[in-house]
């Protein structure tokens, strides 16, 4: 059924940051939110909970978000996981543009409200629009 909750992950450093939005995410009752404060448990969560969506800090210790990303797109069920990065440094401009892309990846500039949060979770989970053939 189309109403069954969407799985997103959490991988942030900051536990008050994983927190609210598992907190504010959950409040829609649209969502189903996992968090690891620590990028090596973050791992381990996403290959068992295999979440239609990760929410990934950039800028964490023992292990880089970049990293993270890498080695979950090395496993054939977790590569084509979207994956969105949190970062306090991509400035509002950059994170707002027409795609949220840099160097084909979505980032999202911190602080983040719930609504502008939710907005590009939805457009991501929607999937890109169909390709028009003329």
């Amino acid at each position: 059924m189309e109403n069954q909750k969407k799985k997103i992950v959490i991988i942030d450093d900051e536990d008050m940051l994983c927190r609210l939005i598992k907190l504010n995410l959950e409040s829609t009752g649209r969502f189903e939110v996992s968090a690891a404060t620590d990028p090596r448990d973050g791992i381990k969560l996403v290959r068992s909970v295999k979440p239609d969506l990760l929410l990934l800090d950039l800028m964490m210790p023992y292990m880089e978000g970049s990293e993270v990303a890498e080695k979950l797109l090395e496993t054939p069920d977790t590569a084509k996981i979207p994956i969105v990065f949190l970062t306090a440094l991509a400035d509002k401009n950059q994170s707002t543009s027409e795609d949220g892309g840099v160097a084909g990846r979505t980032f999202i500039a911190k602080p983040v409200t719930t609504g502008e949060l939710i907005r590009r979770i939805d457009s991501i989970l929607a999937g890109p629009p169909p390709e028009y053939n003329p």
